[in-house]
């Protein structure tokens, strides 16, 4: 009779069993005094520690907890036993190895936990997008609750990359204020050689179904685009602009966004960093002491500067909240950019589009703040994770052989001069380098829109920065809609595709798919995109989001039609603008139904639908899509008591 290898296994070593084990060796390091105070839950620990192998005499050290969103299996060698969701989360293992060697080298006891991410790439076009936003809030919540349940952690260091992983981190660590905590961004993927970048390679379907390319070349750079195994993308999306984020912030050591993954420069930041959390709690420094005003001041500023992406108006606004400061408004973001000169050549604005690897070598964030600093534009008193303020980091980074040596590894390697990636107001000005985003309202967006304006083609600008189109409306209300049309040649250069019904109210997934298509499409360039959802970090052309009020909250957008005539001005000079249907009198648009194609998704889950109810009754998306607990428990008392379920002044919510 065969043996049915579902059922049972003919290796006869899984019989050798034991129900008894002598345990560890040693004693625990006690006293009468101590053990009379402790809690069970800490002498529990120390037995647990000692379970999992930690030598008994060395538990009083002091205990470090080291957070990732590592994901994926691999071999001591590298080589992959389960694949991960991404590059990102690959490789930062090795991150917290190093940095646990350093705490164990000082007689500190480090302890390590791991919430995965997902792939915004990856999920582009399918229902996991539906998951992408959600799962920031969702990650944060479950960090801080590991950060928690580790009672006797001294600090806390998160190692992340991309993303949601890195936002969500984030905002465990603002969530942690009264703790040490440091953050090891988790680097750049490197290029590959002789291959698209991992932005473009996104668009092989697109333009292979529009006869654009092979199906050879789609397969062979669909291949290699990643140059390495580990860290986010090579492009300033929201990844990259996350990690130039934490640094501006002060949560992260002086040039360490943007590292190459892998390399050991990248090793030896996190030895650093690990240094660094041990400093901090031997002098008493926590969070609320460096994330403050003026640190979330520095980070406007840098990601103005660096030209960065749009989702940082989300996660900036939910760091803020999670720590227990103000978040920027609308007005706060623009006079920001307004003031702000962008400084940093990278993908995807150009005009030279350098790979973010480049930006590193070029001098990164630090080297982008000494600009700043020369036009007193920064908050330079504000503390750091190094101990020192943010002054002393850069007047260290202005005289540091560091910075010598790596820009002329970038000119060794590639021919690159490091002034052509970062520079001066003046010479960026005189190279083209446009502001950030443009902030904008109008009868389509009474409570406000964005648009990446450095992302704008130059050829819908006029000779004073001013793109001026009005156009025919094509509404769509599901991506998938809008993508088949595109591929299918039915828009036209001088339509206006309107994406609607995908903004806080569906989960607000992003939509590089449709922007990416009409990037690389030919006469691409010459559509305009409205829509109440938002963009990929790398995204590009005359793309306008965040439309509020969105459609499913009653907003004007959702009441459009095929043909109505839709003006966007955006003044990429001034950095003002509007957007607004022009064809129609005020009542009359106002007396529309909503577009009668708007219907709920039946594949978006029913976890991301309250997520939607709950971070919308938390100020939406210019609230940083949060969960705003007094805010919600208050509407729920309020519901509850209208339904005569509890009394109106009941608090116990």
């Amino acid at each position: 009779m065969s043996v049915d290898p579902i059922y049972n296994s003919q290796n006869e070593e899984i019989f050798k069993l034991r129900t008894t084990a002598p345990g560890p060796t040693g004693r625990l390091p006690l006293a009468g005094t101590q053990l009379k105070q402790m809690s069970s839950g800490d002498l529990f620990g120390l037995t647990q520690n000692a379970g999992m192998g930690w030598d008994p005499a060395k538990l009083k050290g002091q205990q470090y907890l080291i957070l990732s969103t590592q994901g994926g299996l691999r071999e001591p060698t590298g080589e992959p036993i389960a694949l991960g969701y991404h590059t990102g989360h690959w490789e930062v293992g090795l991150l917290m190895e190093e940095a646990a060697r350093v705490m164990s080298a000082h007689g500190a006891i480090p302890f390590a936990a791991y919430v995965s991410d997902p792939c915004d790439g990856r999920t582009q076009g399918t229902v996991g997008m539906f998951d992408s936003l959600p799962y920031r809030n969702d990650a944060a919540m479950v960090l801080r609750r590991l950060i928690r349940s580790l009672p006797t952690r001294r600090g806390v260091m998160g190692v992340a990359t991309c993303d949601k992983g890195l936002p969500a981190m984030l905002m465990a660590l603002a969530g942690s204020p009264d703790l040490p905590t440091v953050l090891v961004p988790g680097g750049v993927t490197l290029l590959a050689e002789e291959a698209e970048d991992t932005a473009k390679v996104q668009t092989l379907a697109t333009r292979f179904a529009r006869h654009e390319i092979t199906l050879d070349h789609a397969a062979e750079m669909g291949c290699k685009a990643c140059g390495s195994p580990g860290g986010g993308c090579q492009f300033m999306g929201t990844a990259a602009s996350m990690q130039v984020a934490a640094e501006a912030l002060g949560l992260a050591l002086p040039h360490a966004a943007l590292s190459p993954s892998g390399a050991e420069i990248w090793r030896d930041m996190a030895r650093r960093s690990a240094t660094a959390l041990m400093a901090l709690e031997q002098a008493g420094t926590v969070t609320r002491d460096i994330l403050t005003p003026d640190a979330l001041h520095n980070a406007m500023v840098c990601h103005a500067a660096v030209g960065g992406s749009t989702n940082l108006v989300l996660h900036l606004a939910a760091i803020a909240h999670a720590v227990g400061i103000e978040r920027p408004t609308v007005d706060d973001w623009s006079r920001v950019n307004r003031s702000v000169p962008r400084l940093v050549d990278s993908l995807p604005n150009g005009p030279r589009h350098f790979a973010t690897v480049q930006v590193f070598l070029a001098g990164g964030v630090p080297e982008m703040m000494l600009h700043l600093r020369d036009q007193d534009l920064l908050k330079l008193d504000a503390l750091t994770v190094s101990g020192r303020t943010l002054g002393e980091n850069l007047e260290w980074w202005e005289q540091s052989e560091r910075r010598t040596r790596l820009k002329e590894k970038l000119r060794d390697l590639d021919g690159i001069d490091a002034n052509d990636v970062i520079m001066p107001a003046r010479r960026a000005k005189a190279r083209g380098l446009a502001s950030t985003v443009t902030f904008l309202q109008g009868n389509l967006a009474p409570e406000g829109a964005l648009i990446k304006s450095t992302a704008i083609a130059k050829n819908r600008l006029d000779e004073a920065g001013v793109c001026d189109h009005t156009g025919p409306a094509r509404i769509f209300t599901s991506e998938a809609k809008a993508i088949q049309a595109i591929k299918d040649g039915e828009l036209q250069p001088g339509d206006v595709l309107v994406l609607i019904g995908i903004g806080p109210g569906a989960g607000m997934p992003e939509t590089y798919q449709v922007t990416s298509a009409l990037k690389y499409m030919k006469g691409g360039d010459q559509i305009s995109l409205i829509t109440d959802g938002r963009f990929s970090g790398v995204s590009t052309g005359a793309c306008l989001g965040h439309v509020s009020p969105e459609a499913w909250a009653g907003g004007p957008v959702g009441k459009l039609r095929d043909g109505d005539s839709i003006r966007l001005l955006v003044d990429t000079v001034n950095l003002t603008g509007s957007i607004d249907v022009v064809d129609l009198e005020a009542a009359e648009f106002e007396a529309r139904e909503r577009h009668p194609d708007l219907q709920h998704d039946d594949r978006i889950p029913a976890d991301t639908r309250l997520w939607s109810a709950l971070q919308n009754a938390s100020g939406g998306s210019w609230g940083g899509c949060v969960y705003d607990a007094d805010r919600i428990a208050d509407l729920l008392a309020k519901g509850l008591a209208a339904e005569g379920s509890l009394p109106h002044d009941d608090s116990r919510i």
